[in-house]
């Protein structure tokens, strides 16, 4: 049987080591949060835990790039573009088409004519309620992106010249060749609103298979996907001809870039929380089965084919021992981002620093190509890669700005 103090005895104790007192009261100020003061502050916070790779199997197997190649990169539409995440051409070759922070999707008209404005995805777009111009990647525009709208992943229809969209607040879109304003096709499925559409590929038979980040968050609060580990995101396909969407896969922790493969018999997708890339069978004798990939040094965002059908994948670099501790002690994490501090310097105090990291896989995960830039000179944070005639365009969800690297060739002459 449980012994426990009486109560004389508890007092005693207090009066001989007041500290516990003082601290019992700051552990309890903390758990509560009673000023909201720390970057969890506000919300019902509840982390869980979550199944990530080994830290140290992942990075003692993973290659360096010593020669940071991708900062040799050049930065292109300075201050033009406001966080360029997904990066598409047209048929013709023309573009690139990119969605900004501030609901606008703009396709590059060259040198003379600039960038001008293709499509938007809500009628209630406004240059006066919208456009912040380089503030637009700020958090300034978090109080109006539900009403603005936020493209994210952009795919071209081959066939018919239409563009899909993947809206963060307004689901899946589709928009003509001549642009204009956006129509909606799937904002909601199985009677549930889509909260955080994220990315998206087009099969050959016309379905459109796109991830839903998140059930309980929408992208302001992206953030808290990550905290708290929670696993509520989704794997959608849309059917054009019933119109009718479908989970094709549920429980997945922060699902975010999807690609398909060059024959369509399976689609790789990323999970952002548990820092892997995935792989779902859609034909064959394992069809409907999800396997693991490639474990990642980082937090992945969008996947994207080459033309000799390898993929390159988009990372923020990179994990840390400590960020490892708290992904498997939710209780830790719990009182981590309660305190009082921002969140820039607990991730610091963490030991994370951001900086870019692109790496190239083939179908079966093996690595065969990394580039990095470890000091940030052409972007620290990064969303998209696409490999375009000899170039790697760059987009990214954070700065205004996209890069390009010359690829091959900046390996054949590293």
């Amino acid at each position: 049987m449980e012994k426990k103090l009486p109560f004389k005895d508890q007092e005693a104790l207090i009066q001989q080591h007041p500290f516990l007192l003082v601290l019992a009261i700051a552990l309890g100020f903390i758990l509560m949060d009673p000023f909201e003061m720390g970057p969890v502050g506000g919300h019902h916070f509840r982390p869980v835990e979550h199944s990530i790779a080994p830290y140290k199997q992942v990075l003692d197997n993973w290659p360096r790039d010593n020669r940071s190649r991708l900062g040799l990169g050049k930065l292109e539409f300075v201050d033009e573009v406001f966080g360029p995440e997904s990066l598409e051409f047209d048929n013709l070759g023309h573009g690139p088409y990119t969605g900004l922070a501030d609901g606008r999707i703009v396709r590059w008209m060259g040198s003379n004519v600039g960038w001008e404005t293709f499509a938007i995805v809500t009628p209630n777009w406004s240059e006066k309620l919208c456009a912040r111009g380089v503030e637009s990647t700020t958090y300034k525009q978090w109080k109006v992106e539900q009403m603005c709208g936020r493209p994210l992943g952009l795919r071209f229809n081959r066939e018919t010249g239409d563009l899909y969209i993947a809206d963060a607040y307004f689901g899946l879109l589709v928009v003509g060749p001549e642009g204009g304003l956006a129509t909606s096709l799937a904002a909601h499925v199985d009677g549930k609103p889509i909260l955080f559409a994220n990315d998206l590929d087009i099969h050959s038979n016309g379905s459109i298979f796109f991830t839903d980040t998140s059930s309980r968050y929408n992208r302001v609060n992206h953030f808290l996907i990550l905290l708290e580990g929670e696993a509520t995101g989704r794997l959608l396909r849309y059917d054009p001809p019933t119109k009718q969407t479908h989970v094709v896969l549920d429980g997945l922790a922060f699902p975010n870039g999807v690609q398909l493969s060059q024959d369509q018999k399976f689609l790789l997708f990323t999970e952002t929380t548990n820092c892997r890339l995935m792989k779902f069978w859609l034909e064959g004798e394992r069809s409907g089965m999800v396997e693991l990939v490639a474990n990642l040094p980082g937090f992945p965002d969008n996947v994207r084919i080459n033309n000799k059908g390898e993929f390159w994948v988009a990372i923020d670099c990179c994990r840390t021992a400590a960020q490892e501790v708290l992904s498997h002690n939710p209780w830790l994490r719990s009182i981590y981002f309660r305190l009082p501090i921002p969140m820039s310097l607990l991730a610091r105090m963490m030991g994370m620093r951001m900086y870019t990291v692109i790496s190239l896989f083939n179908e079966t995960g093996d690595i065969l190509q990394v580039l990095e830039d470890q000091k940030g000179v052409v972007m620290k944070l990064v969303s998209e890669v696409k490999e375009v005639d000899g170039k790697l365009w760059i987009g990214t969800v954070a700065h205004n700005h996209i890069a390009t690297l010359p690829y091959p060739e900046i390996i054949l002459d590293s």
